[in-house]
């Protein structure tokens, strides 16, 4: 008879290291598929196909799934300016998703019996891994042997050893996870809430020549065309290009505590220049060319997308309502945010658009109305004041 297939969401580290060799040795055939959604260099994909195959695995693929990502996931959390707890920018979560939609995809292209990943039992992966492949690849076996067999680093890396493969799996002092849209950094001073990380925890540091430069990111409803006046048709390519100037200048570094999706609290570090500074720009820009209630609504619509995402909920059918509500908000949402950097920080400057609410003919606030007489304000802030008059006029004990 056949061997079963499995395919092992492959990091190449140790975890799904582990995984791949004992399914192999157990009598499956491995097929181990990375799926990168802009996290991943060449180097480091070059390597897992060949430390894949020393594992004993019968096929290796690499997944590239970082357009998709922007298509279905990045490009709506920029229209929705989502920032967990008004800081975290859902980087690795949301990345999670999709490459477990990449590898469910792949499982039932090639008729695996299983899907494998390396997950333990105390993280929110464990739950974005099970529930989107519960869903996506129904019927199909899960494996976790890390998490089942509560697997210590030290006896996967003797199992490892002993089965003639040697890497460095050192436990280092900081764990990271790298990806197009942010840093994750856990471990070390994390650990204790009273402290934050030290310079050489990070990975991005100051290298900016100029001690002050502006940045001017142009949006076409909503989404970004053009980088300093370069212009971009490739927006994984133009996020790349914010990254490289934000991260010379060692912005959004960051520390968040917030609820895990098991009910625990988790502190995590970041340093995520990139989404920082076009959030920022595309919610200055969104300030001057979005009426009030869209603001307002889109606000908590895109709270509740960020939180959805975080708490792997992609695949709930809410979800293309709400993408298609942000959608729909950014049709005037075209200019130019322009951003002063410096190193570790940066602050709005201001916007150049054509639908620049702020230029009304009504009126300019704070100087002179066109659109009203004296008389007018007069009587709309009477009317306005209705209310107020009605309540104190009944309850004078209560005035403030």
């Amino acid at each position: 008879m056949a061997n079963k297939k499995v395919v092992v969401a492959f990091s190449g580290g140790l975890d799904t290291s582990y995984t791949v060799m004992k399914l192999t040795q157990d009598g499956w055939d491995v097929y181990a598929a990375c799926a990168n959604t802009g996290g991943f260099s060449a180097e480091q994909l070059k390597t897992n196909e060949e430390n894949a195959y020393k594992l004993g695995a019968k096929a290796y693929v690499t997944l590239d799934v970082t357009h998709e990502y922007y298509e279905k996931s990045l490009k709506y959390m920029i229209f929705g300016n989502v920032l967990r707890n008004n800081c975290y920018p859902i980087s690795v979560s949301s990345e999670r998703i999709f490459q477990a939609i990449a590898i469910a995809r792949y499982a039932k292209e090639i008729g695996a019996d299983a899907i494998a990943h390396g997950s333990t039992g105390a993280g929110n992966d464990q739950i974005r891994f099970d529930m989107t492949f519960l869903v996506m690849a129904p019927g199909v076996e899960i494996i976790t042997l890390t998490r089942d067999k509560a697997l210590s680093r030290k006896e996967e890396v003797d199992y490892l050893n002993e089965h003639g493969f040697y890497a460095d799996f050192t436990k280092l002092k900081y764990s990271y996870n790298v990806g197009i849209w942010g840093t994750s950094i856990c471990g070390g001073e994390i650990l204790d809430p009273t402290q934050g990380l030290p310079e050489e925890a990070y990975l991005k540091h100051v290298t900016a020549k100029e001690e002050e430069a502006k940045l001017k990111i142009t949006f076409e409803k909503g989404e970004i065309v053009a980088v300093n006046g370069e212009k971009f048709d490739d927006k994984i390519a133009a996020i790349q290009k914010i990254e490289e100037i934000g991260a010379s200048y060692a912005i959004g570094r960051d520390c968040n505590v917030g609820d895990t999706i098991i009910g625990i609290k988790g502190r995590v570090a970041f340093e995520a220049a990139a989404p920082k500074l076009i959030i920022e720009a595309h919610r200055l820009l969104e300030k001057s060319t979005l009426s009030k209630w869209q603001q307002y609504w889109k606000d908590q619509v895109g709270n509740w997308y960020g939180m959805f995402l975080h708490e792997s909920q992609y695949l709930e059918p809410v979800m293309p309502d709400i993408e298609a509500m942000l959608t729909s908000s950014q049709r005037n949402v075209n200019g130019t945010a322009i951003l002063k950097l410096r190193p570790y920080s940066f602050q709005t400057v201001g916007i150049d658009s054509p639908d620049d609410l702020t230029k009304s003919k009504l009126g300019e606030y704070g100087e002179m109305q066109h659109g009203w007489t004296a008389e007018d304000a007069k009587g709309f802030i009477k009317v306005s004041s209705t209310p107020l008059r009605v309540y104190y006029g009944m309850h004078p004990n209560e005035e403030r």
